[in-house]
């Protein structure tokens, strides 16, 4: 396994997501085994989220860090959706009773989404978390995908957002029961700035900066990028003192590092890619084709790919049996 260094972490350059799969026991299984198998391999980077398959995702990691020494483990989960706990029947009596009724969050601070950032209502989820992992710490807590915040709110009422959830972070910081936190991102990073999701990192690096000074902790992005979604690399939507980057380029700038999402397009990209580029990237397979231009793009730090089965997770890490490709190729591959 190839690992990336970065602060006090050595990373695993490919992690494990669980986002997929229906909400069941067979589901649960097929994960604990996976990750539990992945651990085993050198895989240390865990990605997950409260509001994944009813909080089941979190649990089942939780169960896997039960098994293996916690510090073998990288997790990293999310919380900014309604998320419901497994085995309840009637949720909107749940929600009523024990977010609402305990002055947890407001009904109108939900986006159409189901999107909630605010202070009391990341500080419920973080705490739940805890539980479900069942450690005393999270390495890496992302807001997940707060862009949504921006399809009906203002940027100056969601920056506001932005500071008062980055100040209860550093404080969970402080009692040490978080390394780092981040965005957890779909369109954010990966439109034009005149989208009204469009995300500038600087700005938001700043507002950590503003909050805890040099040594904040705002440290990690998740994004997707793929063949299919080269935003992340090609697009320079992000400025810093009046240069043009890409988001990758102005995390190195900034000292943050990245998860990739949808490193093989939940398997959607797999059987479209031409055989000449599965050639010139040195492999055989489509899903190692698309690893591998992932994890060969400049500014990639961990590609994450959703694994629920032994099979697919042995599949996947044949990769590391092969060098990755030049990022010239990757430019190439890109026309650029």
């Amino acid at each position: 396994m190839r690992y990336k260094n970065f602060r006090e972490y050595k990373l695993s350059e490919i992690g494990i997501g669980t986002y997929l799969g229906n909400p069941d026991e067979e589901t649960d299984k097929n994960y604990f085994e996976t990750i539990k198998l992945g651990i085993e391999k050198g895989i240390n980077v865990i990605d997950t989220a409260i509001n994944y398959r009813n909080m089941r995702s979190e649990i089942v990691v939780g169960k896997v860090l039960k098994e293996v020494r916690r510090e073998k483990a990288i997790v990293s989960t999310k919380g900014g959706y309604l998320a419901v706990p497994p085995n309840v029947n009637d949720p909107s009596k749940w929600f009523r009773e024990e977010l609402v009724n305990k002055s947890i969050l407001l009904p109108e601070e939900i986006t159409p989404t189901g999107n909630v950032i605010t202070a009391k209502y990341i500080e419920w989820a973080f705490n739940q978390s805890l539980r479900n992992i069942d450690s005393d710490y999270i390495d890496v807590y992302f807001l997940h995908n707060p862009e949504d915040q921006l399809l009906f709110v203002d940027r100056e009422t969601f920056y506001k957002k932005l500071r008062t959830v980055f100040r209860l972070l550093e404080g969970k910081v402080r009692e040490g029961k978080l390394k780092y936190y981040g965005l957890a991102t779909w369109n954010g990073f990966r439109v034009k700035p005149e989208e009204k999701q469009y995300l500038n990192l600087k700005e938001i690096f700043d507002i950590a900066v503003d909050v805890a000074g040099e040594d904040h902790h705002f440290r990690f992005i998740e994004l997707p990028y793929n063949m299919a979604m080269p935003e992340a690399y090609v697009l320079k939507n992000q400025e810093i003192d009046g240069e043009k980057l890409s988001t990758f380029e102005v995390c190195e700038k900034l000292g943050i590092y990245t998860y990739t999402s949808a490193s093989i397009m939940q398997s959607q990209i797999l059987g479209r890619i031409p055989e000449e580029i599965v050639e010139k990237l040195g492999v055989k397979k489509q899903v190692h084709a698309a690893i591998q231009f992932v994890r060969s793009t400049k500014g990639v730090g961990t590609a994450l790919i959703g694994m629920s089965k032994r099979e697919h997770l042995l599949e996947n890490l044949e990769i590391e049996n092969i060098p990755p490709v030049e990022n010239q190729l990757i430019d190439k591959l890109l026309g650029l």
